[in-house]
């Protein structure tokens, strides 16, 4: 479930003829392409599936996850597309609530929507949504996951796994206030609006010196910073200390029997990785705390191309691959 492998995904990406205009091609590890508009900006572009969403957020996330994505880039979503697909059964008044509410979502964010496709097809067993937004950026303000230096420092911002702990206060609630306490899951359940990082990603990009960001989606930790390091070729060295884990992923790593390896896996969709200079860590750490956004600063990338995570004082090697706990958590059987 989920994206391809990186070496299926880089065959499949192989058949893209190139072309000069196209400045950042289909890559593994960027969730957005760019390519020129003349000789001084160029248009950021993203495409994201919503799928598997509860029906009431369906629309909001559908626009925030494209616009997330552009903002990572140093853009700002101004235009987009949406389609909306869902099977035989998928009743008018559905789609009129998701489209609600995507519209409600890009007015917020001051997204057009352009055009879009709507429609019920044999073969579909629940609602599909995909959203493609477009942002104009200066060329020289252009951010990209790749753009990582030796010496920059790794800003974590938002916890590592909250989004599965909120998903799972919002899809299990019985077992989730069994786990958490009623108080805790209620509190859980209101904060699915972290799954955005529009707003943390839009202030990053105004402060020089930030040369790199990355979401911590699909894989979490382990595959937004491995993609970041393979992507600006570069290494680095962490502190398992500096992590925040909320204390809801523990419990779930306890009842669910996971790995230190998969709590770092954790989808983390909000949450957002920067490479930021020396010189900018101070302006960033103030720009954050003005505007109430909690962040760590991890530990830092490196020239020597080795991957290090420190925990209890060891070094050890960060894990290569992400193993998301997502689909046993969320969508998996409970038999507890």
């Amino acid at each position: 479930m989920g994206k391809l492998p990186t070496e299926n995904l880089k065959k499949l990406l192989s058949y893209i003829k190139k072309n000069s205009r196209v400045i950042v091609p289909p890559l593994p590890g960027f969730d957005s392409g760019v390519h020129l508009i003349d000789e001084y900006k160029c248009l950021v572009v993203s495409t994201d599936p919503c799928i598997g969403v509860p029906q009431e957020w369906f629309g909001w996330f559908l626009i925030h996850y494209a616009a997330s994505d552009i903002a990572l880039f140093g853009a700002k979503a101004e235009f987009c597309t949406i389609n909306l697909l869902g099977p035989p059964s998928a009743k008018p008044k559905v789609f009129y609530r998701i489209m609600r509410q995507a519209c409600s979502a890009a007015d917020e964010l001051g997204i057009a929507v352009v055009t879009g496709h709507t429609g019920t097809y044999e073969g579909l067993s629940t609602l599909v949504g995909v959203c493609t937004a477009h942002g104009v950026v200066d060329k020289d303000k252009l951010i990209t996951p790749g753009g990582a230096k030796p010496g920059d420092h790794i800003f974590c911002i938002k916890p590592i796994g909250l989004e599965i702990a909120v998903n799972f206060a919002l899809t299990h609630k019985a077992l989730a206030k069994r786990l958490f306490g009623v108080q805790r899951t209620r509190e859980l359940a209101g904060l699915i609006n972290m799954q955005s990082c529009v707003k943390e990603a839009s202030l990053l990009a105004e402060i020089g010196g930030v040369h790199a960001m990355h979401d911590a989606t699909e894989g979490g930790l382990t595959a937004a910073l491995n993609e970041m390091a393979e992507a600006s070729k570069v290494g680095f060295k962490i502190e398992w200390k500096k992590l925040q884990i909320p204390k809801e992923a523990y419990i779930l790593q306890k009842y669910f029997q996971l790995s230190n390896e998969q709590i770092l896996s954790m989808s983390s969709t909000g949450t957002v990785l920067a490479a930021v200079s020396p010189e900018a860590k101070g302006r960033v750490e103030e720009v954050l705390r003005k505007n109430g956004i909690g962040a760590s600063v991890l530990g830092f990338f490196t020239k020597n191309m080795r991957r290090i995570l420190v925990k209890d004082g060891r070094e050890t090697l960060f894990p290569k691959k992400a193993d998301d706990p997502y689909e046993k958590i969320i969508i998996g059987k409970l038999d507890k």
